[in-house]
């Protein structure tokens, strides 16, 4: 009872140092701060490492998608999964790995984790087929799920100076971004010139410096009463993850089918029973607790919405860009590079706005701009409509990055540093759970508003469910038929895909318009 008292007052002085009102000095302006050493930041560049290898790792294989459908065939489903698997299983363990770090150490986890992603990497670049090329990137899923909330969690026990914390957040934040930016220029380059696997050969030499910089510039950090570890909890969530993305998946493509609700129930058992231990146990693995506090919970929630919307757009938008337009993948790289680095700026400007703009303001604003680039993409035409995305993704960029870095600020300042881990577990899985079901839900949203409006008329019967299941497929049966009528394929898939992007656009502008809200009512409250 006494540790649950002190943790509770560490996460209330948190949140006291935390609270901005513009016009009057905090807490954290009038005590004397801690003065940030050259080898923090120094700590905070080893930490950018993985995190930049992971953002490139992500918006590579967005580029490489078609290279995928071309040269290994995979169905619709099997697409979805390339690019689901991995941040399913990072949703999965993340809390899993969190707390792991914060009972054996945070670096010796992340260290550990840094060899598994690149021996992960190697094994994706190499796969012959689409279901090893699936099992590939689910280990690198449980690789890296012991990257990111290693990175926060050091970084929260690094820097407990407030200000010192937001810039380094700020920091994570816009190399997060920048790693995205940097990920389509590398993946161009390499797709003119090589076969798609060599895009996650890059990730190799990021690891290797990691791994030799790692153990000198990074200090180990654990949580000193860190409790019994429970394998039983870590079974449950992952669980529940798994068979909740399953759920929906199998919902949109195929409706309400035995293996759907199956899914659906086994996840919200899963997930009951998870829940439940939590409260009963004296150590948690998750300590639901922290969602007590409205800061934590709200900035959690809109951390996954947000993220929920931007990994769908860049799904689609990827191949909009490359298949229908016809462009090259490093001219759609360049393409989206402007709302990436508008990413970087929102990032870096929030450390300004943090101190001097409410959080419900700040949040709101910023997930309602993001919102309104979303929508832009409803006037997406069939022909012509590069322009569009390259506004749409500046306004959503600039949205994102101011998003992330508050949201992420307001996490890690809520809790003690003993639970950094733990807070940062929490973040990231809000993170990839966002991103995962951003790719079943937008995903499978746009695969059956395709299907409904394609028109397949004359194609072989052999050839129809390629088509069906993806543009690329489509584009591969037309290549296959007489020229007139490969020509109406063609010209019936762009129109069918521009129109399912139409209707995902706006799903995604509404949940975006919800959670902006969502943040502004409750946080105003509290």
């Amino acid at each position: 009872m006494t540790e649950q008292n002190s943790s509770r007052n560490h996460a209330q002085t948190a949140n006291a140092n935390q609270v901005t009102d513009p016009g009057r000095t905090s807490v954290a302006d009038r005590e004397p701060r801690p003065a940030t050493t050259r080898k923090q930041w120094a700590a905070l560049g080893a930490l950018l490492l993985p995190v930049l290898l992971i953002s490139v790792d992500n918006t590579v294989l967005s580029f490489a998608v078609p290279h995928l459908s071309e040269q290994l065939r995979p169905s619709g489903s099997q697409l979805l999964w390339i690019v689901d698997i991995y941040s399913l299983m990072l949703a999965g363990l993340l809390v899993t790995m969190g707390t792991l770090g914060d009972r054996i150490g945070r670096r010796r986890l992340l260290l550990t984790g840094a060899a598994g992603f690149g021996a992960a990497s190697a094994l994706a670049a190499f796969a012959p087929s689409a279901e090893l090329l699936i099992a590939a990137r689910a280990l690198l899923g449980v690789a890296g799920a012991t990257l990111m909330p290693s990175t926060l969690s050091l970084i929260r026990n690094i820097f407990t100076d407030p200000r010192a914390r937001t810039t380094a957040i700020a920091t994570w934040t816009a190399t997060f971004a920048g790693g995205s930016a940097l990920g389509p220029l590398l993946g161009g380059l390499l797709l003119e010139h090589f076969w798609w696997g060599s895009v996650f050969l890059i990730n190799l030499p990021v690891m290797v410096v990691l791994l030799a910089v790692g153990p000198v510039l990074i200090p180990e950090s654990r949580n000193p009463r860190p409790g019994r570890y429970d394998l039983f909890s870590a079974g449950l969530s992952l669980a529940a993850m798994l068979a909740l993305v399953l759920g929906i998946k199998e919902l949109a493509g195929e409706g309400l089918t035995p293996l759907a609700v199956g899914s659906v129930v086994l996840a919200a058992a899963a997930g009951a029973v998870f829940v439940r231990r939590q409260r009963r146990l004296d150590n948690p693995m998750l300590d639901l607790r922290l969602f007590a506090d409205k800061r934590f919970s709200v900035a959690v929630s809109s951390n996954l919405l947000a993220v929920f919307v931007m990994v769908g757009a860049l799904f689609f938008m990827t191949q909009y860009l490359q298949l229908v337009l016809g462009m090259s993948p490093l001219r759609a790289g360049v393409a989206l590079l402007p709302g990436i680095g508008l990413s970087v700026v929102g990032s870096l400007l929030t450390a300004r706005l943090i101190r001097r703009v409410r959080l419900a303001e700040l949040l709101g604003a910023a997930i309602m701009a993001t919102a309104l680039g979303y929508l832009l993409l409803v006037l997406l035409p069939v022909r012509d409509g590069g322009w569009i995305v390259v506004v749409a993704f500046m306004v959503v960029g600039l949205g994102a990055g101011v998003t992330e870095t508050a949201t992420n600020d307001a996490i890690l300042g809520s809790v003690p540093q003993a639970n950094a881990g733990a807070a940062s577990a929490i973040s990231e899985t809000g993170y990839e759970l966002g991103a995962a079901l951003g790719t079943a839900i937008l995903g499978s949203t746009l695969t059956a508003a395709y299907r409904g409006g394609l028109d397949l008329t004359g194609v072989p019967r052999s050839m129809v469910d390629a088509a069906e299941d993806t543009l690329g497929g489509a584009l591969a049966a037309a290549a296959e038929l007489p020229a007139a009528q490969a020509g109406l394929v063609r010209e019936s898939a762009f129109a069918a895909f521009t129109s399912g992007v139409h209707v995902t656009s706006v799903l995604g502008a509404a949940v975006l318009a919800y959670a902006a809200v969502q943040a502004w009512w409750i946080l105003r409250r509290s």
